[in-house]
């Protein structure tokens, strides 16, 4: 595969990554880790907040109840509260936070593939 094979999607001229530039946006929601790791993890259906943090592993409270609030935000969550003693609180995808799962798995599948060369360049790096 080359460069020239991919082709690119095309977007109306915005300039260089202006604040409105789709490309920047998806640029932002990669650049934050918790966010695809939330994503990925409720990709077969709603949780709970103390399931997410189990699930994750290495998140603090603090850390994933910002993400979180900021996915909803966003519109790539629902928050569902439920009237319950104790209240109970679910999280789902929503429509836009689903079809994130395609350049998720897209990445994943880039890191399977070159993960091993990438680290390998790393270390050698590392050791000179």
């Amino acid at each position: 595969m080359t460069v020239e094979s991919i082709e690119p999607v095309r977007f109306p001229e915005y300039g260089a990554y202006e604040s409105d530039c789709p490309a920047r946006l998806g640029v932002d929601i990669f650049g934050n880790s918790w966010l695809t790791v939330i994503v990925y993890t409720l990709r077969d259906g709603p949780m709970r907040p103390v399931e997410l943090r189990r699930a994750i592993g290495g998140i603090s409270q603090k850390m994933l109840t910002q993400t979180l609030r900021r996915m909803e935000t966003m519109g790539l969550l629902e928050r569902r509260r439920y009237a319950e003693a104790p209240p109970r609180v679910e999280y789902s995808l929503t429509p836009a936070g689903v079809d994130l799962l395609r350049p998720i798995f897209a990445l994943g599948e880039w890191a399977d593939r070159h993960g091993d060369a990438v680290r390998a360049a790393l270390y050698d790096d590392l050791q000179d």
